[in-house]
């Protein structure tokens, strides 16, 4: 859950009483929905609303819904539970709201609606606009008479860095929505629709935006990020005067222009390995964008890879990582995989472990397979007992811990940069942080000993040497220098 801006009070409600009405809001899921919310609560801000850390003093609640897993449904009708009992009024969108049909006229046949008929309004994801409408109808927006005969202009196309609910020294910046893929385990295309790329312009208004308002990390998201500009055929648009194509490279280079001048990193996070990825490798080796691939694998062997329906010839992913790492040694790679897939047989998983430990992925995640409803995998042979996937499960965890071990225990004695995340009193006391190896919240950190000089401080936002002393886990122990 994703708090709300630092700025909001948690005060009572106020509405009818001339001020601004207070919106609570609660963000679910994935740094794709995470940047949905961040849409929808900078035009709340435009418009003059506020928000509420609380249910009870909020005037209505937003829930930013997931869908994807078991677990995330269960969360999510949780979490628009307590929000009813707390408050009573409250609408629900993302990708939860899109599963079991649509809102129109169809309430007996959506997920939301079945469990808690009692919401305001429910849409799918990446909806800020028909959240807005949702919102109008039931908290009317505050009157300013020096604004109001403005012409609107839609959130999603403002190019413009908006409230972020992320820490101020690092932002994901998403490029694109949906996907094209029909991989059997996955129902986001049924939630989210077939890949939408966003204007290259719009999004580098929004990228310069964020350097120019501190950011020091920019995280790429999307559904596919290789994909970016697939469905407008790589279409030539234009910023800043200057012709650009809506192509992953082309936009990776210009990040690599607007973060320079800030010293900041530009992140790549899921990236399918299709072949034109080689082609990223240059500017990773040139330090232009970090050395790091979030690459979704999900398994290794052939024929659970085409029941799985996985794109890019999955199979041939040593090849590709024995290529990425000879073009750049330092590159660090982090994947997820699914263990207990439909007829996944002991000779398939043995392979899975296998690849582990030629593949040396440096970050990985691993989950038991969970049938999801409305996937196709469902419907698959050789459904696996759920002991037997949770068993496989902690036996890959257990082989990449391993590989994880071995390859952090090089790093000792090595100089780093490390993007300070926390160092309470100027990191007297020492700090936490991450290398370009690490991705906020998913992958390891840099635990920073006090400084050896009282005059050296740390600073949350910034950057500093450290010198790794010790590797506990997955994370690092360094020493400021």
């Amino acid at each position: 859950m994703s708090s709300l801006p630092e700025a909001s009070l948690d005060t009572p409600s106020t509405a009818g009483h001339g001020a601004a009405p207070r919106i609570g809001f609660v963000s679910l899921g994935c740094p794709k929905a995470l940047t949905d919310s961040e849409l929808i609560l900078t035009q709340l801000r435009a418009e003059g609303y506020e928000t509420s850390k609380s249910f009870a003093g909020a005037d209505l609640v937003i829930v930013n819904t997931c869908g994807f897993i078991d677990e995330a449904v269960r969360e999510s009708l949780d979490t628009i539970g307590e929000a009813l009992a707390e408050n009573g009024r409250v609408i629900v969108t993302g990708c939860l709201g899109a599963k079991g049909g649509p809102d129109a006229g169809q309430g007996s046949a959506n997920l939301v609606r079945r469990m808690h008929p009692s919401v305001l309004a429910v849409t799918g994801p990446h909806a800020a606009g028909e959240v807005m409408q949702a919102v109008h109808r039931h908290v009317p927006k505050p009157h300013d008479p020096f604004v109001d005969l403005v012409p609107e202009v839609r959130a999603e196309f403002r190019g413009t860095a908006g409230i972020k609910l992320t820490p101020r020294h690092y932002a994901y910046l998403k490029i694109s929505e949906g996907c094209n893929h029909r991989c059997t385990f996955c129902i986001i295309p049924s939630m989210r629709g077939d890949l939408a790329s966003r204007p290259v312009g719009d999004v580098l208004d929004e990228a310069r935006a964020l350097f120019d308002n501190g950011v020091k990390e920019l995280l790429v998201v999307s559904q596919d990020t290789s994909a970016y500009g697939v469905d407008l055929r790589y279409r030539t648009g234009f910023w800043d005067g200057r012709p650009v194509k809506t192509r992953l490279v082309d936009l990776a280079q210009k990040l690599a222009e607007l973060a320079a001048p800030h010293g900041a990193w530009v992140r790549l996070h899921y990236v399918y390995p299709y072949p034109h990825v080689d082609d990223l490798l240059p500017l990773m080796a040139d330090g232009r964008i970090l050395p790091y691939l979030d690459v979704p694998f999900q398994h290794s062997h052939p024929a659970v890879l085409k029941r799985m329906k996985r794109p890019a010839s999955g199979e041939r992913n040593l090849e590709r990582l024995q290529r990425w790492r000879a073009a750049c040694p330092q590159i660090v790679v982090r994947s997820t995989f699914i263990a207990g897939f439909p007829g996944e047989t002991d000779e398939e998983f043995e392979h899975l472990l296998q690849f582990m430990r030629e593949a040396e992925i440096d970050r990985a995640g691993c989950f038991a397979y969970s049938p999801v409803q409305g996937a196709a995998a469902n419907e698959l042979p050789g459904q696996l007992p759920q002991a037997l996937r949770e068993e496989r499960r902690a036996r890959f965890m257990a082989v990449t811990e391993e590989v994880s071990a071995r390859k952090l225990a090089r790093r000792v004695g090595a100089d780093m940069q490390v993007l300070v995340d926390h160092a309470p009193a100027l990191g007297r006391q020492g700090g936490r942080g991450r290398s370009y190896a690490d991705a906020p919240e998913i992958d390891g950190v840099v635990n920073l000993l006090p400084p050896a000089k009282a005059s050296r401080t740390l600073k949350t936002g910034e950057f500093t040497r450290a010198r790794i002393v010790a590797a506990h886990g997955h994370d690092l122990v360094a020493q400021p220098i």
